[in-house]
Formats: structure tokens, sequence, C-alpha cells
């Protein structure tokens, strides 16, 4: 056993010792379905802090000869599986995290270290099949296997650190592509190689160095999606068991929206926040504003308008597939955006190819970047946000309208302000504040249409609920009446408490008093 060769199983055993461990073993039943088919390669890419490293520990805990784990799955889920008892310690694991790698290299090439490291342990196991130590990693491989036809397993983390580090480093980033393509490609001693990174596999062109890689991204978790953070289940029962409240958790850390499993939560956080028995800010604590605000600052036409209308709660479609797989090399707003999915910035649709700003632990991230300078329109209309839902809430129609002037104001240079659309973009930025004690819903479904926008209280607020209609070039008055008319109100079900119906209008024609507001009070 050694660092590389054979690691113990201390890292998943420290896992499952903590307080809070939630089982993800049920991963392993894939891997193993895919141990030894052409399907053996695969590249798992999320966010940081999504837990990445700890399925690798288990795996790594799993597979490795070097240990003895069946105490360490018992109770499981994976123990149940079929295949669990064939494959259990039964391989060679070869454990590479590639940022120690990078550091420890220093002025040395990277590749160059690594083999160097992982081959001095290859010569303590099995010296009496690669006696020179001259040889390289991929070539001392192919002689154990030759001798004793004993496959791998390859876990790889921080595999693109190199692309993210070393941004700029073109040659650096080819000879390490071709490092590990030339280490597992087409070999006979591979079993399975599982790599796991924030960035999917870097493209020259339209093409893939490591094109034999299966890729599962923040685009497309494919069959991973249960495994790429918490569930909602998962959460409930968090929840449940340390007195805290779900909805309030699913305010701050949910919205990574899959396919199968639209509610997936920001592991890391949700720990922090049962742990600290509070909710707050705790995955984005973990690196700088400063790396959200190059990218938003980026002169592409459109990207503004954009990261504008998500602040407002709207969806943006968004071309994922022109994405360079790098953090360097950028040609277009959508190049931006889909970076920004795969760090975990913004959540993304894939059935509607649509991305949206998940929740409110990012939303202060996107806010602490843009209070550094060069969104000052966008702030000052969050920063008068606070009295526009005080004025609301005391059913002051006037000082909303008065409040929305000013927001319009401030918004027209950069949005088309003139349907209501761009309206109800607008009226979710003026009502900003509102997020840490709402849920704030577009487009709600009632049964005879849509209401335009909708805040639910969220739980031990005391606030009211708040229906919002809006209209162009038609009186406030008639907005009201909609919600009336089509028993808005019935699409709450469930709650019961006050209620303010808001009727807002936006009058094209009038430069000096654009909007009007009429507000009513009634209960369920």
């Amino acid at each position: 056993m050694g660092v590389y060769l054979n690691p113990k199983n201390a890292g998943f055993t420290d896992a499952v010792r903590s307080e809070i461990y939630v089982d993800k073993t049920g991963l392993i039943k894939y891997t193993n379905k895919y141990l030894g088919t052409e399907q053996k390669f695969i590249c798992v890419s999320r966010p940081r802090r999504f837990g990445k490293s700890m399925a690798l520990k288990m795996l790594a805990a799993y597979y490795s000869c070097g240990c003895d784990s069946r105490e360490l799955f018992a109770g499981r889920k994976i123990e149940n599986d079929p295949t669990f008892e064939e494959h259990l310690n039964q391989y060679d694991v070869i454990f590479l995290n590639m940022q120690q790698f990078l550091v420890g290299a220093k002025k040395q090439d990277v590749a160059e270290y690594l083999e160097q490291e992982v081959l001095e342990e290859l010569l303590d196991e099995y010296g009496t099949f690669i006696k020179k130590t001259e040889i390289g990693l991929a070539d001392a491989l192919r002689r154990i296997y030759a001798k004793t036809e004993k496959k791998f397993v390859f876990l790889i983390d921080e595999w693109d650190c190199v692309m993210r580090e070393r941004q700029e480093s073109e040659d650096l980033q080819k000879q390490y592509l071709d490092f590990l393509r030339n280490l597992l490609k087409d070999q006979p001693y591979v079993a399975l190689a599982y790599m796991t990174g924030i960035l999917p596999v870097k493209k020259y062109g339209q093409h893939s160095a490591l094109n034999m890689f299966w890729e599962f991204s923040m685009i497309d978790q494919g069959f991973f999606e249960e495994y790429t953070g918490f569930t909602e289940t998962e959460v409930e029962s968090l929840c449940e068991q340390y007195d805290m409240d779900f909805k309030e958790a699913g305010s701050w850390y949910d919205g990574y929206q899959l396919t199968n499993f639209p509610h997936v939560y920001n592991p890391k956080s949700v720990v922090e926040a049962m742990h600290r028995h509070r909710f707050s800010n705790y995955w984005t604590s973990t690196e700088t504003y400063d790396a959200l605000k190059i990218y938003m600052d980026m002169d592409f036409d459109g990207l503004r308008v954009d990261i504008v209308q998500m602040l407002g709660g709207e969806r943006v479609k968004v071309n994922t597939s022109s994405f360079q797989n790098d953090m360097h090399n950028f040609r277009t707003k959508d190049d931006v955006l889909t970076l920004l999915i795969h760090l975990g910035y913004l959540g993304y649709d894939a059935e509607t190819k649509e991305a949206f700003i998940p929740n409110r632990e990012i939303i202060e991230e996107f806010e602490n970047a843009m209070s550094v300078g060069g969104w000052s329109e966008v702030m000052r209309i969050l920063q008068a946000s606070e009295k526009l839902l005080e004025d609301t809430l005391r059913c002051d129609g006037e000082s909303v309208a008065a409040g929305l002037d000013k927001a319009h104001t401030e918004v027209a240079s950069i949005l088309t302000y003139n349907d209501e659309n761009s309206l109800g973009c607008a009226i979710g930025l003026a009502y900003y504040s509102a997020r840490k004690d709402y849920k704030i819903i577009r487009e709600l479904p009632t049964g005879r249409g849509f209401a335009d926008v909708v805040f639910l209280p969220l739980p031990k607020t005391g606030k009211p609920a708040l229906i919002i209609e809006l209209k162009v070039n038609k009186s406030a008055e008639t907005a009201l009446q909609q919600i009336k008319d089509r028993g808005y109100t019935q699409a709450l079900e469930g709650y019961a408490g006050e209620i303010l119906l808001v009727g807002i209008s936006y009058d094209k024609d009038n430069k000096n008093k654009p909007h009007s507001c009429v507000i009513e009070k009634l209960r369920l």
C-alpha cells in the first residue's frame, strides 16, 4: 500500500464516521457495470464542494486490494447489489490527485514528476517485472500486465487543474493531455478510469485528446444525477434530524435542476448549515467573488443583459455547444455562461436549454461581485428594493409606483423596457431584497391563465403572500381586476393567511410618471 498505489481506505473511513454522512454508495453499481467495457472511461465534472473527492475516496476504498473495506460498506446501499462481492477489494488502484502534482512539480514538468512518484511505488510492489527506472509509467504498467494480467483502476481527482491554473499555457495543457491519453487510451491494463474535475474534457477545435471518455457534466449528468449533490429527500431527512426548516434550506441551497432530479442541493452548504444550525452563505465563502466578477465583466454583446435578466428572476437561452471546456478561450457570451454553469454559479435546464441563478446563496455572490464597481445602476435598484417591499406591504401604491419609476430609469440603459416580459424582469430586480423572505415564482399556472409574479412567504417570516399582475399601456385597475376575475388566489393551494393583490401598469407614453400601482388586501 502506498500514497498512489492502493491507498488505504482512511479517507472513506473518515467520511462514514462523520456526524453527517449521506449514503452515495449506489454510485458503485454504475462503475461496476462499466468495468472492463468500452465505457470504462468516465469523466464526471461538477462545481467545487459537490462531493467529487468524496466519491473517489469511496471508490478507492471499494476497489483497492490494498485494504479490507467490507465493514465500511456494511449496511450501505451498494451491499445489496449483485456485483458488490465480485469487485470488493479486487483491483490495484492508482489514485492521482493532480492538484498535488501541479503544486509539487514546481518548475519540473507535471507529467514527469507524476511518473517519477508513481513509478517509485510500482517498483516497490512490482520490482521483479520492471527493473529499469528510466522507463515511462505506461511502459511499466504494460510490462506488469504482460507478466501478471492484473488490471488497474485509475482514480484521478482535479483532472482539470492544469486547465484552470495554467490557463494561458496551451503547450503545457497539450503536453498534459497527451500524457493522459498515452497513459489510458487503448491500454490493456485499464479496468476503469474515473476522473473528476470542474470542467469537462478540454477540446481543441471540435476534437478532444481524451475522446474515449464518457462525459457527465452539469449540462448533462446522465445516470449520475442522484450522486451529483444532495437530493430533496436527503435534505428533508437532514432538516428533520437537525430541526431546520426544509423550505428555507431550499431557498438557500436548492436550484440545480437535473432531468430526473429537479431539486439538487449544494452538499457542502447543507452540511455546514446543519452543523452550525444556521442558514448562511457557506459554499461561496470558500472562494473570492473576484473570480465571478472577471467573467461578469467580459465584454460580449448581450452578456450584461442576460445577467440582469437572471438577477430579475428570468431564465436565458444558452448555446453550450461552442464552449471549449477551458477558462481562457471565449468567443461568445454563451461560452461565458456555459463556464458559469460548470462552476455552479448558474443552474441549467437541459430540456429548455436555459440558464438561471439557482438560489439565494449564489445571488449573494452576484451581489458581492457587482458591489465593487461597474454595475452601479443595478446596485442602486437592489439597494432601493427593501423600501419598495416595505411600501408594498403598507399597501402604499403611490410610493410603489414612484419606486418603480426610479428603477425604470436605472434599468432602461440595459434592458429594452417595452413589454410585460421586460417589465416582469424589472419588477424582479426592483423587489430583489424580497428573496430573503419569499420564494418568487414567475408565470405561476392558475388554471385560468398564469399569474405574472407570485411571492410566497417562507415559513416563520409572518409576511403576506403577494400576487402581482403586470400590464403595459393598460390601467393598474385592469391588472388588479384580472387577478380577481381569473381567481389567481386559488393557485395558492395550502396557503392560509393574508394576500396582497398588486396591479402594476406601465404607460410607455407617460415620460414623467410611467408606472401606476393599486394594492388590495384579502385573507384566505
